[in-house]
């Protein structure tokens, strides 16, 4: 199954030039295949005319600089006292969900065979590094949630190169959450408005295939993303599979040009259950080793690097269904709760209170 692609320059436009006003049909339908996609997959793929894909090359060959740098000089932008939500988490620190939560692994023990994920059986051998992208509160319960940010020595574009990058892919998000609303008959902003300056992460993987580069090796064990909705850029290798809401795996192929949508934990709780967390796995396979011999061949880096964020509902909203969602037949088991208190039970539940994917 091919996952729907939405182009959002048709929205942009009309956006643009209707703002306030009623969508023309053609534009609803559109928005009425975002929230289906989110809902029935929970993920869907967008092309922005905003983000290029000059623009995700160049953040994806300075995080390869980065994470080609000695894990001693990496390990200076680590702040566990931060929960890891700002400088570098390093591998080996990442607890998968599906190894400690007994609920997932019932789960996976009921699936098909076909439909399992691969089962991990140490913690996630993958970096990453958490950069905060745009403004944050002045005032807020969860400092913690809201650190500045880190800045690796001698990397003098770094800054620049994060915040461009973060930033078109938060206002990737933000079209793509208007239009789920619409979709979701909900007013257009009731997404957006939660998510004025909130956490949002920018969240790159860094996996060395040099290392563990072998078949069916797990950078991230099935899990889903605590946040509202991920965005990907492309990566240089394959590898990550979803499971749609009925339970078939899918390997994800994002074409060139393409942001994949995931959605998160956050959305699941606004919507009632209506929209579940999308689950995922990111597994050495076939197609990732046959990137691997040519990316040796052409003597590229062999560090696989995801161009992923974490987009957030702020730490001081309330997270509860909105709308009609909260008639909904499994309103109940969303409670209202802090979004901030939220993030911080589930990354304690995870053991670092440490990472969101």
């Amino acid at each position: 199954m091919d996952l729907p692609v939405v182009d959002l320059a048709q929205y942009l436009e009309v956006s643009i030039k209707n703002s306030g006003g009623d969508l023309a049909t053609e534009v609803r339908e559109l928005c009425s295949l975002v929230s289906r996609s989110l809902r029935d997959t929970g993920a869907l793929l967008v092309k922005d005319p905003r983000c290029s894909t000059a623009d995700n090359d160049r953040f994806l060959d300075m995080m390869e600089r980065y994470f080609e740098k000695s894990d001693e000089f990496k390990r200076k932008q680590e702040r566990p006292e931060l929960h890891y939500q700002v400088g570098v988490t390093p591998e080996g620190v990442e607890v998968p969900r599906s190894l400690i939560d007994e609920h997932l692994q019932l789960k996976i023990r009921k699936m098909s065979p076909e439909s399992q994920p691969s089962i991990p059986t140490t913690k996630d051998p993958k970096w990453r590094y958490m950069w905060r992208v745009g403004p944050r509160p002045e005032n807020t319960r969860f400092k913690e949630l809201n650190a500045e940010p880190v800045i690796p020595e001698g990397f003098l574009d770094w800054k620049e190169t994060m915040d461009s990058w973060g930033s078109k892919m938060i206002s990737t998000i933000e079209v793509v959450a208007e239009m789920a609303a619409v979709g979701f008959n909900l007013p257009k902003d009731s997404f957006t408005s939660l998510m004025k300056q909130g956490p949002h992460l920018l969240g790159p993987t860094g996996s060395s295939l040099r290392r563990h580069g072998f078949e069916g090796i797990v950078f991230a064990g099935y899990h889903y993303d605590l946040n509202f909705l991920t965005i990907h850029g492309r990566s240089r290798f394959p590898g990550l599979n979803i499971w749609l809401s009925n339970g078939q795996k899918v390997e994800v192929k994002v074409p060139i040009g393409c942001l994949l949508i995931q959605s998160g934990k956050q959305l699941e709780w606004l919507t009632g259950g209506e929209c579940l967390a999308g689950m995922h796995e990111v597994v050495v396979t076939n197609r990732t080793l046959n990137a691997i011999e040519i990316a040796r061949q052409q003597n590229h880096s062999l560090w696989r690097v995801s161009s992923t964020l974490f987009a957030h509902i702020a730490s001081d909203m309330v997270l509860r269904p909105l709308g009609h969602f909260a008639e909904g037949p499994h309103a109940s088991r969303y409670p209202s709760i802090y979004a901030g208190d939220f993030v911080e039970q589930e990354l304690s539940a995870i053991n670092l209170k440490g990472s969101n994917s």
